[in-house]
């Protein structure tokens, strides 16, 4: 009987992750690719630039880019850089333009890097904000 018992225990396990994946595909977030299908420069632009759960970051762009220029102001342009980057970001999030050229430019400038971004970013931040609406990481109210 040890040995049916554990088959049995077996069986059940297999149909419980089945029923686990088949639940989580039901509750798929939304795939920026997907959203972007009809704009391949716009996902071009935000698969390095965008945060997937920018509202992990705990803090508003204008505070990660006030650490940046602290950093800046040391001599830490790595760590600067990256700040910018993450600031940027954030930028995206809260869906401003301006501030998400101000970023993505001075990590650009620190790093040397072109950015896809800073070429369309109006069409680049109305994506996004699809992406989140869709996540429902933003109200639509808001949006």
């Amino acid at each position: 009987m040890g040995i049916l018992g554990w088959l049995r225990r077996k069986e059940k396990r297999r149909v419980d992750v089945e029923e686990k994946k088949s639940s989580e595909a039901e509750r798929a977030e939304p795939d920026l690719k997907e959203i972007c299908k009809d704009d391949p420069e716009a996902y071009e632009a935000l698969y390095d630039t965008m945060l997937l759960s920018p509202e992990l970051v705990g803090k508003s762009s204008e505070e990660v880019a006030e650490e940046a220029e602290k950093q800046e102001e040391k001599g830490d342009i790595f760590g600067a850089a990256a700040k910018y980057r993450i600031a940027g970001g954030l930028a995206i999030y809260e869906g401003d333009i301006e501030k998400v050229k101000r970023y993505f430019g001075k990590y650009a400038e620190l790093t040397s890097r072109s950015m896809k971004i800073l070429e369309i970013p109006e069409r680049a931040v109305e994506k996004a904000r699809e992406y989140y609406r869709a996540k429902g990481a933003i109200r639509r109210e808001t949006a």
